[in-house]
């Protein structure tokens, strides 16, 4: 009776479902706006391509401007009819409002260190005098802008600790202003810098050192190439236009420029780059008066950060005969790598970061995409472990060198990001702030597995979900990737997961080759002509949530954003009939042209360029998500993601690629953009439209599961 008495409910949550489904779009006409096709072709070593869709790649004509708005009116006359979008939008917000700050730093005496209170817009730039002393605003971008679209960027704390001089962006564009403060009063210099894109703000004496990029046309501000990077001086007081050019290389227009000094303040170092990876490594005597610039490294081969100047000798991490990573000592009378000698050598764990405070180097190891740090004396003599050994992502440990105590970050898919104070004298943790989430992360558990991709490679992968799931195939899960650009996806807490958790949701984390989750080697494997390891390691880990029952085709989502919508693009044309969802946010969906655009070329040394050679071009044209759209096939629901203002990811990638898969898709199963206004490729965000758009996201994504999921 029992057993009869359970089927006849799960009969009626079934029949339940069907029929909410049915009523909520019941008056839905799924009518994609027309979009008007041109005979563009362009021509690759003989071969003709169709580009259909040019005259999206405008973001300024009104033609554009329309379709934008006819595709937005569709998509969000779709997620209205959702009948517990708002209810997952309730949660969300619930969960969201809780106080969240960023370890303290000690600059010049000051402790300065973010807040949120919960849901404001934007984090506020606070200091304090002393450790756990009285909180005192620096800078509030929510004071910046009604909507929240003004975000802080970065700051830089003069040296002798009266100025602040930030930088902030403005609806999501990657483009900055530079402005400075008295930190004591308050008062707002007149200072201002425009133009600003990817630079540091490097103090001396009584002005800094920036870079910036020559002004681009009204038309081209989010769009245009941007070339010819020049270091700059500006002097507190002055204007723009009297700022002094310091460095510039008018034969190679392609090289970004971004400077910092030595904490001697007797040098400038230059960083160069020409692309994501590798850079040019340059230094200027500022105690000579001669215009000189040594190049200690001139190629791009490698990675090269500074991370101290001691004594006279200058302390750099490096890839360089080291695909994992490792810090070398230069001696500054002899500025040239090839002089330089291994300090702390590579080891089997990948080198990430390191800091040298209170007369100790600290380095932040990854050991299969967790964090593992090690301390190590003035000589490079290991001296032990962190004290804190969980499972996690750890950062921080900065501020001044002759701090004894400094402050760090913890953080893993179910622990909220934990602050803590450490003294490095006695190895000692204690927790600073723990923030209180409305979950309870003892319910879930978090799993790493290694399956096997196409070609036999093991790939790590983490799996998150409540304890005590069935293993039956039908649990609603999200398979998010990126795998390029060596970039790591490391354990970190995010509130919006917990919404997908909570309702028996999986959480998937692949780390794919092309990242850095095991060094160069790892990386350059998912590069350039070996792109589609990548794909296949993704496909891979679909097949083995499926295999292992963790889900189904049915229930099985993925995402990623930015070269993990790439990603997600092209595994969709690959095996559209592995998915039902598919989730590409700022995805690079034209690989022939995605060069053209902002700082594009920068991606080149992962993916290749179509003007390169006949044999990179038909690599590049083959897995291309916008060139491979099938109409043979039925896609899963697609719900793409982009904003009017990404101009790192300029939004013709999405808008072309939508386009097409709305034209070649004979399937009836949704396919749309959600275009968000006054945002760009996703830093700086506010929450009222981070939360909104995750919202949309999980009811577009649970709707086309046929999942309902459930709230008091």
């Amino acid at each position: 009776m029992k057993n009869l008495k359970y089927l006849a409910f799960v009969l009626l949550m079934l029949i339940t479902a069907c029929k909410n489904k049915k009523d909520a779009m019941a008056d839905f006409e799924l009518k994609y706006p027309e979009t008007k096709r041109d005979s563009i072709y362009d021509e690759y070593f003989g071969i003709k391509v169709h580009d259909p869709y040019r005259w999206l790649e405008d973001d300024n004509s009104p033609e554009t401007e329309e379709w934008v708005k006819a595709q937005n009116e569709l998509t969000f006359s779709y997620l209205e009819r959702i009948p517990y979008r708002q209810k997952i939008r309730d949660r969300l917000t619930k969960l969201w409002d809780y106080p969240k700050m960023s370890p303290p730093v000690n600059i010049k005496g000051k402790y300065f260190f973010f807040k949120n209170d919960g849901l404001q817009n934007q984090s506020v730039l606070y200091y304090m005098d002393k450790i756990k002393g009285t909180e005192k605003v620096v800078v509030d971008p929510n004071q910046l802008s009604k909507d929240g679209t003004v975000a802080l960027s970065t700051f830089s704390v003069s040296d002798d600790g009266k100025y602040i001089a930030y930088a902030i962006s403005k609806a999501g564009s990657d483009w900055s202003e530079i402005y400075v403060k008295e930190i004591e009063t308050g008062k707002l210099l007149n200072d201002k810098i425009e133009w600003i894109k990817f630079s540091g703000i490097a103090w001396y004496n009584d002005g800094f050192f920036y870079s910036r990029y020559p002004a681009p046309g009204k038309e081209g501000k989010l769009s245009a190439i941007n070339q010819n990077s020049k270091i700059y001086y500006h002097k507190l007081g002055t204007k723009q236009d009297a700022d002094v050019l310091i460095y510039e290389d008018r034969n190679n227009p392609d090289i970004s420029f971004s400077p910092a000094t030595s904490d001697s303040k007797k040098y400038l170092i230059i960083y160069a780059h020409l692309s994501t990876s590798g850079n040019a490594l340059y230094l200027k005597d500022l105690s000579k008066n001669v215009d000189k610039t040594v190049k200690i490294v001139d190629s791009f081969d490698n990675d090269f950060t500074v991370i101290d100047e001691i004594g006279n000798k200058l302390y750099i991490l490096t890839n360089f005969n080291a695909p994992k990573y490792k810090i070398i000592e230069l001696d500054l009378s002899k500025p040239n790598i090839n002089f330089a000698k291994d300090f702390i050598p590579e080891s089997n764990d990948v080198l990430q970061s390191a800091t040298f405070i209170g007369g100790k180097f600290i380095l932040n190891y990854t050991k299969d995409a967790y964090s593992k740090i090690k301390i190590y004396d003035s000589k490079g003599k290991y001296l032990y472990d962190l004290d804190n050994n969980e499972i996690g992502t750890i950062s921080g440990f900065d501020g001044e060198k002759e701090d004894t105590k400094t402050f760090y970050l913890f953080t893993s898919f179910t622990n909220p990001s934990t602050i803590y104070m450490y003294d490095i004298n006695k190895n000692k943790s204690t927790v600073y702030q723990k923030p209180k989430v409305d979950f309870n992360p003892e319910q879930y558990i978090t799993k790493q597995v290694f399956y096997k991709s196409k070609d036999g490679t093991k790939i790590p992968m983490f799996i998150v979900h409540k304890k005590g799931i069935n293993l039956d195939g039908n649990n609603p899960t999200i398979l998010y990737g990126y795998g390029g650009f060596n970039i790591q996806l490391t354990p970190y807490f995010s509130v919006s997961r917990i919404v997908w958790l909570e309702q028996g949701g999986i959480v998937a984390i692949a780390n794919l080759r092309g990242g850095g989750e095991y060094g160069e080697e790892w990386h350059k494997a998912g590069t350039l002509m070996n792109k589609k390891n990548v794909f296949y390691d993704f496909i891979a880990a679909a097949e083995y949530l499926i295999n292992e029952k963790y889900t189904s085709a049915k229930r099985l989502a993925i995402q990623g954003g930015s070269n993990g919508g790439l990603l997600v693009g092209s595994v969709l044309n690959m095996r559209p009939d592995l998915f039902a969802v598919a989730l590409p946010a700022v995805g690079v969906m034209d690989m022939l042209r995605y060069h053209k655009f902002t700082i594009g070329r920068f991606w080149a040394t992962d993916y290749g360029t179509s003007e390169d050679c006949k044999e990179m071009f038909e690599y590049l044209y083959s897995y291309s998500p916008y060139h491979n759209i099938r109409n043979d096939v039925e896609y899963p629901a697609v719900l793409v993601t982009t904003a009017d203002h990404d101009d790192r990811v300029v939004p013709a990638h999405s808008f072309k690629y939508i386009a097409q898969l709305q034209y070649m898709n004979k399937g009836t199963k949704p396919t749309f953009i959600r275009i968000e206004t006054q945002a760009g490729h996703g830093a700086g965000k506010p929450t009222a439209k981070i939360i909104d758009e995750i919202a949309d996201i999980y009811a577009f994504t649970f709707y086309n599961m046929n999942f309902t999921p459930l709230y008091k």
